[in-house]
This record gives structure tokens, sequence and C-alpha cells, in this order.
């Protein structure tokens, strides 16, 4: 297996039609998720404060800290590192509102949010990849060879989170009946493309794919661990109930790894620490969820 170490100078091979496409695609996921949200749903929060407050604190706070110390403490290559605190400061996946379902979760809690932490992503995820990957020495170095400017990040979230998101609610409060047939053939449609399009990346590059995912497995199994533990512990230390507990630790540990892609490819141009790390993030969160819901199904 070749060295970790050698990722830092590696860089995948993904062309501009092939990021167009991951940009289409997941804009049309994030429209897909928005027309099944409610203005409703955003005032479940005054309601219930406490469990969405810990929810939030939890996905952009716990994560990015634990992240840190993982990082600290196990010293990964520089691009690894930089890959899991932009999978950290990502907003939730989408698919952690139907794993809530299937745990038997608090769903109303965990569709409110969702739609918060995408809408807040499009100014805490800039905020907080730069905020920890500058207080870490290797991965500080790492941005300042890259020249990242915050602004076009900002820009380029905003176009891909916040416009999808405002056009489904507006069409989900106005259109009630079809934001429902367009949801319905949307929301498959759009995660087979975006699938197809990973997997695409991965195939062309699959020769690095296979020396690195020894090494990029163990760094995930780590880090979305500690993602599914800091969500439970955070919620369970807070008293909430069970239900709560497991949605944020649902909502914790499943982060939205197609968002972490697109921004590797428009901005660090495949960087192949980065780019295999988040692309197995977002398979094996998949895995780990569905294992982890299902078992927590039989504890309501």
């Amino acid at each position: 297996m070749a060295s970790p170490d050698a990722l830092d100078s590696v860089h995948l091979n993904f062309s501009p039609d092939n990021l167009l496409g991951l940009n289409i695609a997941l804009a049309i996921i994030m429209f897909g998720v928005a027309l099944e949200l409610k203005w409703s749903d955003f005032q479940y929060l005054a309601k219930n404060p406490k469990g969405f407050i810990l929810g939030i604190f939890s996905q952009f706070f716990v994560l990015p800290f634990l992240t840190w110390i993982l990082v600290s403490i196990s010293n990964p290559p520089p691009s690894i590192a930089l890959g899991m605190f932009l999978v950290a400061a990502c907003p939730g996946g989408n698919v952690s509102n139907f794993l809530t379902s299937l745990a038997k979760g608090n769903i109303a809690l965990s569709v409110s949010l969702t739609a918060f932490s995408s809408v807040a992503a499009i100014i805490l995820t800039p905020l907080n990849f730069s905020l920890w990957s500058e207080s870490y020495a290797p991965t500080a170095k790492l941005l300042q060879e890259v020249h990242l400017d915050p602004f076009d990040v900002f820009f380029t979230i905003g176009l891909i989170l916040g416009i999808p998101l405002l056009l489904g609610i507006l069409t989900a409060s106005k259109f009630p009946e079809l934001a429902k047939k367009l949801a319905k053939a949307i929301k498959p449609i759009s995660l087979l493309i975006f699938g197809a399009l990973v997997v695409i990346a991965l195939f062309g590059n699959y020769q690095l794919f296979m020396a690195y995912i020894g090494a990029i497995f163990l760094w995930v199994l780590a880090h979305n661990f500690l993602g599914l533990a800091g969500g439970f512990l955070t919620a369970k230390l807070a008293r909430l109930p069970f239900r709560d507990v497991k949605t944020i630790a649902i909502e914790t540990g499943i982060q939205n790894s197609g968002l972490g892609l697109v921004l590797i490819f428009s901005f660090f141009s495949g960087l192949g620490g980065m780019a295999l790390l988040t692309a197995w993030w977002g398979i094996w969160h998949l895995i780990s969820g569905i294992i982890v819901a299902g078992f927590w199904r039989k504890y309501s």
C-alpha cells in the first residue's frame, strides 16, 4: 500500500464537465429536500429550543472540535487532515431525516436541524473550515499554498445551497401538490445522478483509490465514530429524551460530503487526500448510519 503522505502531492482527475454535473446534482438534491420543508418546520425551533440549540451546537462546534483533537493526536498527512476539517464544517447530510425515521427518532427535530443547518452553512461552513484549519499548523500551511478566497467559498455555497433551498421552500408553500409530485420524482433521480458522478470520479482514479483505501478507511471510521458518539454524548449529558438523543447523534454523524467534494474540486484542484477521504465519507456514513439507526430502532 502506498504511503499516505504521498497523497499530499496527488491530484485526482475530474473534468470541468464532471464538476458542473456534480454542482447541478447537489443543487437538485437540495431543491428536492426543500420541497418537503414548510415554514412551520422552522416554527418547531421556537417551541423546542433546547434540542435544536444542542443539535446545532453539536454539529457546528462539537464535531469540528473533536476533529481537531483527533487530528492533533494522530497527526495525519495534511491533505487528509484538511479533508477531515472540511467534512466536519459541512452541514448535515440530506439522508439524515430518513435515518432518523428509521431509528424512530424525533423527525420534526431532524427536519428543523437539516433546514437550519443547510441555510446556516452558507456562512458557518467557510468560517468553521477556516477557523479549525488555521488552528493546526500543517493544514494552515497547506491553505496558504492553495490561496483559498473565503468570499469565493461563500458565493459557491450560497449558489449550491441557498438558492435551491429558497426555491424549494417557496414552491412547497405556494404549490403544495406540485411540490409533493416533484419531491417523489426528484429525490431518487438526483441521488442516483450524484452517486453516479462520485463513482465516475473514483473509477477515473481507480488505482489511486485502491492504493490508499486502507489508510483512508481508518481515518473515516474514526472520524465518523467521533461524530456519532459526540452527538450522542452531547444530547445525553443534556438529559434530552432518547428520541432527541438519537436524532442529534445522527445529525452530527451524517455530513453533506457532496458539498465537500464540490468545494474540493472547485478550490483545491482535487487534492488527493481531501478528495478520497471525502468521497469515502460519503459512502461510509450511509453504511454506519443504517447500522446505527437499525440498532436504535429497537429502543424507543
